[in-house]
């Protein structure tokens, strides 16, 4: 039947009682397993790299962290931005969610937000990805 069809016959497996066969076109389905693995390969999504700023970081500072997150970003790396509160800090959430908003305008042609800024206990989280 391989044969008159052009294909191969390929032993599936041999210890089998039967033993199993399939008739496949061997080329065409070593292609397709060697597409499906590079597209494996490539949807890997990175990692979840953790970025973390204080309430009161100077503007250079500041420069320095949004070029590493823009570094994140260029390897496809998911980027979880952390705004930590100290103290009386809390008092100010505000001020917080000020600096979220600043950073992601900052990032805005490079990044999207994956969610709104959340507030979980002294930490303002927010998660970013490559547009």
């Amino acid at each position: 039947m391989a044969e008159e069809a052009g294909v191969d016959l390929v032993e599936i497996s041999p210890n089998a009682e039967p033993p199993v066969a399939k008739i496949i076109d061997w080329g065409k389905y070593q292609y397709h397993k060697m597409k499906e693995q590079k597209n494996r390969n490539k949807n890997k999504g990175g990692e979840l790299k953790q970025m973390r700023f204080g309430l009161k970081i100077g503007s250079g500072d500041l420069e320095i962290k949004l070029k590493k997150i823009k570094k994140f970003l260029a390897e496809d790396n998911k980027v979880k931005i952390q705004i930590f509160f100290r103290g009386r800090e809390m008092a100010h959430k505000e001020l917080g969610f000020e600096m979220i908003e600043k950073i992601l305008a900052s990032l805005e042609e490079y990044a999207v937000a994956e969610h709104k800024p959340q507030l979980a206990g002294r930490n303002l989280n927010v998660v970013i990805r490559k547009k």
